[in-house]
């Protein structure tokens, strides 16, 4: 089953103008009108590290739930778990696990080895709490600071997590943009084939041109797990001063619409969203 994930939270992390609560919720309450299978919305991090939103509980207090869409909130150390635990309303918190040296550090202050301690504490406190763990597996695809990469190292640390820590859902993410087809195909692939007990997902970012490309070949490598933002909003702040947008949700869409691919998405809801959007967003 196609399942679409919805990232307003990754789409406003980066905005240097803080958009208001009030803003917030309506354009998530439109979201989870539309029939996505999760929305990331939100996320329990320093309030330094990301301003943007440091307003997460008071949005997910604003939320008009009902059950369709699931919630899923970013953490990045146990402190955060613990604060996302407090909520039944969410579902899945996810921790962003850079196989760039570099950019762990620079993601969530911490190193590869120490990342590896607190998805285990995270992993704990979510089957404490009857929630599920999404591990981002970040610069999956390569990275800029030249740091070690190839499609083995890539491949080693979701084994590494999958077997050590028990995690099921892994999401590959090209937090920069750098992907192909190639490289989607194989990675994908082999994973999939390899590890048959993990949830694989795609978290890329792209350019408008190469939407087609990423969402074609990700589908046909067996990936049914799929990130976007509405316009391609978004891209992490971390990584670099340009950013990258996330994988435009009507791009994927229309892919999926055209090869008679079922979203379950509401299109009636989903236009309104797409308008409610450009009242969130500077373009």
């Amino acid at each position: 089953m196609l399942k679409l994930i919805e990232c307003p939270r990754d789409a406003m992390q980066g905005l240097h103008d803080f958009i208001p609560t009030e803003v917030k919720t309506a354009y998530i309450n439109q979201l989870l009108k539309v029939g996505y299978h999760t929305i990331d919305f939100g996320s329990f991090v320093s309030p330094k590290a990301i301003p943007q939103l440091k307003d997460t509980a008071e949005v997910l207090d604003g939320l008009e739930l009902d059950g369709t869409s699931e919630l899923l909130a970013i953490v990045a150390n146990k402190r955060g778990a613990d604060d996302a635990c407090n909520f039944d309303e969410i579902a899945y918190l996810g921790y962003p696990f850079s196989i760039s040296e570099t950019f762990q550090q620079r993601n969530t202050n911490a190193s590869i080895e120490e990342s590896l301690t607190r998805v285990e504490e995270i992993q704990n406190r979510c089957i404490q709490h009857d929630k599920k763990l999404v591990v981002y597996i970040s610069m999956a695809f390569g990275n800029p600071y030249g740091d070690a990469w190839d499609l083995e190292v890539a491949a080693n640390w979701s084994r590494r997590l999958s077997a050590d820590l028990g995690i099921e859902i892994l999401a590959l993410s090209d937090t920069i943009g750098v992907s192909n087809r190639e490289i989607i195909t194989d990675l994908f692939t082999g994973l999939i084939q390899e590890l048959p007990s993990v949830e694989f997902g795609a978290h890329l970012h792209s350019t408008p041109d190469s939407v087609l490309e990423k969402v074609s070949a990700v589908y046909e490598a067996g990936c049914r797990r799929f990130d976007g933002a509405i316009k391609g909003f978004g891209g992490c702040p971390m990584a670099a001063d340009d950013l990258t947008g996330n994988m435009p949700t009507e791009g994927m869409k229309a892919y999926f619409d055209a090869n008679k691919i079922g979203t379950n998405l509401d299109e009636n809801e989903f236009q309104i969203a797409m308008q409610q959007a450009l009242q969130v967003f500077p373009l």
